[in-house]
């Protein structure tokens, strides 16, 4: 697919321009979309919890589906991401273990949503393998950064071998001003092993960070670490050294009070992990105060104006 045909085949996506950011307080709740992967398999949707404190999440609507998946190369929804653009909230998530597309969808309240979309980032790219964890952060032009963890056959031969099922992940980008058409996709970071699971996190003193989860299986490290970015496509800084335990993945943060919070799901313990920041260097670890809904996994953080969550039914 070219880049022509990737822009019609998305025309029909409906968003409005964006407006302001949502008005939110820094006692509105925290909400946490997720997924689980108990008796209803990899299908079960979006779920969301909330928390008030930041450490103590229950579950929200009875702990049902809220979206179902329905595009995608096997529609699954794994890794949901949620943001707000000003005007009205959206979802990205995993649509597959293998394939090139993502998955988008908005929403005014989180309980309604427009027509389910299989955005096709990798189309263009051959040797694609995986297209995982999607998140998005706005520029400071106004576009949105899409990206994403892909292996390519064939890319990044000094690191083949170094993780599963011949995995050799790197992180990729597309921009877009309207989610109907983007760029084309191309290497967001590359910190020279496999890595996955990107996510953008704001420190206290207001710099913006990029943490991300290594990959690597031989020799076996599977931790977080973090590099400072001058802005959401870099460059970027020195990766600190590890501050997660290994054999973790799925990280996402929020502000608690004047501190920093990355979660992490410790998925091989079936539990969640957390490490307290508030100056990206020295770290704490806060694990013995989590409670989250049981079977959650890979998610994101919003806070969303108490009001309308006491709305979802």
């Amino acid at each position: 697919m070219n880049r022509r045909d990737f822009t019609l085949a998305l025309a029909a996506l409906p968003l409005t321009a964006c407006a302001s950011a949502p008005v939110t307080r820094d006692d509105d709740p925290l909400v946490f979309a997720y997924f689980t992967t108990g008796k209803q398999g990899e299908a079960a949707g979006l779920k969301l919890a909330v928390s008030d404190d930041g450490f103590a999440f229950r579950a929200i609507a009875d702990g049902r589906s809220l979206l179902l998946p329905q595009v995608g190369e096997t529609k699954l929804l794994r890794d949901p991401f949620l943001f707000h653009d000003g005007s009205r909230y959206h979802l990205l998530w995993t649509t597959a273990w293998e394939g090139v597309t993502i998955g988008h969808v908005t929403s005014h309240d989180l309980v309604h949503w427009s027509n389910q979309q299989a955005i096709p980032v990798m189309a263009a790219v051959p040797g694609t393998r995986n297209c995982w964890a999607p998140e998005a952060i706005r520029m400071s032009d106004g576009r949105f950064l899409l990206f994403w963890s892909s292996t390519v056959t064939g890319r990044y031969p000094e690191t083949d071998g170094t993780s599963e099922s011949g995995y050799n992940h790197r992180l990729w980008q597309c921009s877009t001003t309207d989610f109907r058409s983007f760029s084309a996709p191309r290497p967001l970071y590359d910190p020279g092993f496999s890595v996955i699971d990107g996510t953008f996190a704001q420190a206290p003193d207001g710099s913006l960070h990029l943490i991300v989860k290594d990959e690597t299986v031989t020799p076996p490290r599977k931790w977080l670490r973090a590099a400072r970015a001058d802005g959401p496509a870099g460059p970027f800084g020195p990766l600190s050294p590890p501050f997660s335990p290994a054999w973790v993945e799925g990280p996402m943060t929020a502000r608690v009070g004047d501190a920093l919070l990355c979660y992490y799901d410790v998925y091989k313990d079936g539990r969640w992990g957390a490490m307290m920041t508030r100056d990206m260097a020295r770290w704490q670890d806060v694990s013995e105060r989590l409670s989250l809904p049981a079977g959650a996994r890979h998610g994101s953080l919003l806070r969303v104006p108490r009001t309308l969550v006491d709305a979802i039914a």
